[in-house]
């Protein structure tokens, strides 16, 4: 049979947690235990409601990057809100589809959203996948390819989509600075947004005036478009 996480898909199913589900984790930033070295951090926010379902935002790091150097931009809202935030860690410097194709990073996520729903009910409805540069590409390529498991994709300053499968139909933000030094605004969010407009889906998108950076009033609006509609 042949192997669809080459393409893409992930293994992980929306399902209540085991009864009795694993203890909660501490309120801040947790490691998952899924690897040894570059493990996914999930960030509990001080005051969450376990008695509902709770949305999950899952937030991949940009080249070189690492999962502490994004969480900060996003855990103030997880505190305000009362979401979890899942930061995985990339296998290698970057996103396996930047540097060869879907390989490990597929499974680590699987792992990690597994963990969470082991422990946590995530919402079936706010499951958001979103980052950064490297990372705005790797959750739109993994988020339009598992559609029926993200419900939001949230791309900052993304690059390009390696989609061989679509699932589902996410709802998507995409937010690029018109003077992006090292992804031209007309060859990435332009040509991205155009055509995930052209292929049907609900597209957000917001250019702003700034360089390659993440901007914390366009994460405000990308917070407010994952949660739009919700009791959180």
């Amino acid at each position: 049979m042949f192997d669809l996480s080459l393409m893409g898909r992930m293994s992980f199913k929306h399902a209540a947690p085991a009864q009795p589900p694993l203890p909660a984790l501490p309120a801040g930033r947790n490691r998952l235990g899924i690897a040894d070295e570059r493990d996914a951090i999930l960030y509990v926010p001080p005051s969450l409601n376990l008695d509902a379902p709770i949305p999950l935002l899952v937030m991949f790091h940009g080249a070189g990057g690492f999962p502490e150097k994004v969480l900060p931009f996003l855990e103030e809202h997880a505190n305000r809100h009362g979401f979890l935030l899942l930061a995985p860690h990339s296998t290698f410097a970057t996103w396996d589809i930047v540097i060869g194709g879907n390989g490990p990073d597929v499974e680590r996520l699987d792992k990690a959203l597994a963990a969470v729903a082991a422990r946590y009910a995530i919402d079936p409805a706010r499951l958001g996948f979103a980052g950064y540069s490297d990372g705005a590409s790797y959750a739109l390529s993994t988020g339009i390819t598992n559609g029926d498991i993200a419900t939001h994709v949230i791309a900052f300053s993304g690059g390009f989509m390696n989609i061989f499968m679509q699932e589902g139909s996410p709802k998507v933000f995409i937010a690029h600075g018109l003077v992006d030094e090292q992804l031209p605004i007309a060859t990435s969010g332009r040509a991205n947004a155009a055509k995930l407009t052209a292929a049907g889906y609900d597209v957000e998108y917001v250019e702003f005036n700034g360089k390659h950076a993440i901007q914390p009033a366009i994460v405000s609006m990308a917070i407010d478009f994952f949660l739009r509609g919700s009791l959180q």
